[in-house]
């Protein structure tokens, strides 16, 4: 009976540790996809309207001009963006130009991106440009010296094999203000006003893309379907998970691999459960043959073994499922378990608490648990009628 109870703690044991894990680990998780997420709205807007044929088009149309007048509107970018070569004393390389129109910063979190300098476009009528920390990395740029400023070449329309090869790109040059960082796929960005843009790329009226954010409380999805209703099927216009389909796309993959394997881990520790209800059915084999002659039937016989499980199984999950909690709150409040670099955006591991993990967690435990126990109850009645005979 010792053994049996320490058989059965174990088991207790092994399911507080795994529902424990589960919360804090997808807790963790939703955290860490919720920082991912903030800091890729602050350059991928709510609505992105998009050419499908070339590269530009033409925001002066009447019904662009009504969409800017929206009362639902909070910012309406305009964006011309083009691949050019970057270079910084004697280092070239190439990056991405992104011309902005003032609506841009009314983002209040871009300062929160900025790593060096701040986030400044224009500053008494001259032009500045903030580099994403991939351009500052390889080139080496000091936002602090006003005598150094970018150079940036872009290919000049209409001239083709002309003998300067100079004379084929118009340059351009920019002093830097800042130094952002997000991820790498915004981080080889030049940020400049679009008027710079327009001079550097020889366009005056069209821009590459419109960029939209709405109001709190704005229903987004009918906003994206009137506006596709409304100008048809030359351009395309995508919600924040549609401009970022991979993104979304590893998160869940993430989120639900991490899921199985903690699950896999459960599965273990619940079927340890099965041991102890078999050495337990093993101990009382004459009790329940005693049992059964008193008139308890096969049905009520397993119930017994099938509670005993279930029993051990919610106590375990009851306990880790507050321990986990605990531990979730604590980290939000404290930052106890730290990133680990000085370099880091957030000091510690983010958490993220969503009641949808405790149902999860309950309905997994639950279902692994059931057929542990199940498996046990029927042992308890294998073999009844021969103890009863030999009782």
């Amino acid at each position: 009976m010792h053994a049996i109870n320490i058989i059965s703690g174990i088991s207790m044991l092994g399911v507080l540790i795994g529902s424990a894990a589960l919360i804090i680990i997808l807790s963790a998780f939703n955290g860490l996809e919720e920082v991912i997420l903030s800091l890729y709205s602050n350059f991928s807007p709510e609505i992105k309207i998009e050419t499908r044929l070339g590269k530009t088009f033409d925001p002066n149309t009447p019904y662009f001009k009504s969409l800017h007048k929206d009362e639902h509107l909070f910012s309406f970018t305009q964006v011309l963006q083009e691949k050019a070569l970057i270079r910084y004393g004697d280092k070239p390389l190439i990056g991405s130009i992104k011309g902005v129109s003032d609506d841009f910063l009314k983002n209040k979190q871009l300062d929160s991106t900025v790593q060096n300098g701040s986030f400044t476009l224009k500053n008494n009528g001259q032009y500045f440009a903030v580099v994403g920390a991939t351009i500052q990395g390889n080139l080496g740029i000091n936002v602090h010296d006003a005598l150094a400023p970018i150079q940036i070449y872009s290919p000049r329309r209409g001239v083709v094999n002309s003998a300067n090869p100079l004379n084929e790109f118009e340059v351009r040059s920019i002093n830097p203000s800042g130094v952002f960082a997000i991820q790498q796929e915004f981080d080889d960005i030049v940020v400049t006003p679009i008027e710079f843009a327009r001079d550097l790329l020889d366009q005056p009226v069209e821009v590459s893309s419109l960029e939209l954010t709405y109001k709190k409380g704005t229903n987004l999805a009918a906003v994206q379907s009137k506006i596709e209703d409304a100008i048809g099927s030359k351009f395309t216009v995508k919600n924040r998970k549609q401009q970022n389909t991979e993104l979304y796309k590893t998160l869940t993959f993430e989120r639900w691999s991490i899921y199985m394997i903690l699950t896999f881990v459960l599965i273990i520790a619940i079927f340890n459960i099965i041991g102890s209800l078999t050495m337990l059915v093993i101990d009382k084999r004459k009790d329940i043959a005693i049992l059964s002659g008193l008139g308890a039937n096969k049905r009520m016989i397993q119930g017994i073994f099938f509670f005993e499980g279930m029993m051990i199984s919610a106590i375990g999950c009851i306990a880790g499922v507050v321990l986990g909690l605990v531990f979730c709150i604590a980290q939000q409040h404290y930052g106890m378990i730290k990133m680990g670099t000085k370099t880091s955006i957030i000091d510690a591991y983010p958490i993220a608490i969503k009641l949808s993990d405790f149902g999860l967690v309950f309905l997994t435990v639950g279902a692994i648990a059931v057929i542990a126990s199940g498996i046990s109850a029927r042992l308890s009645i294998k073999g009844l009628d021969e103890i009863k005979q030999d009782l």
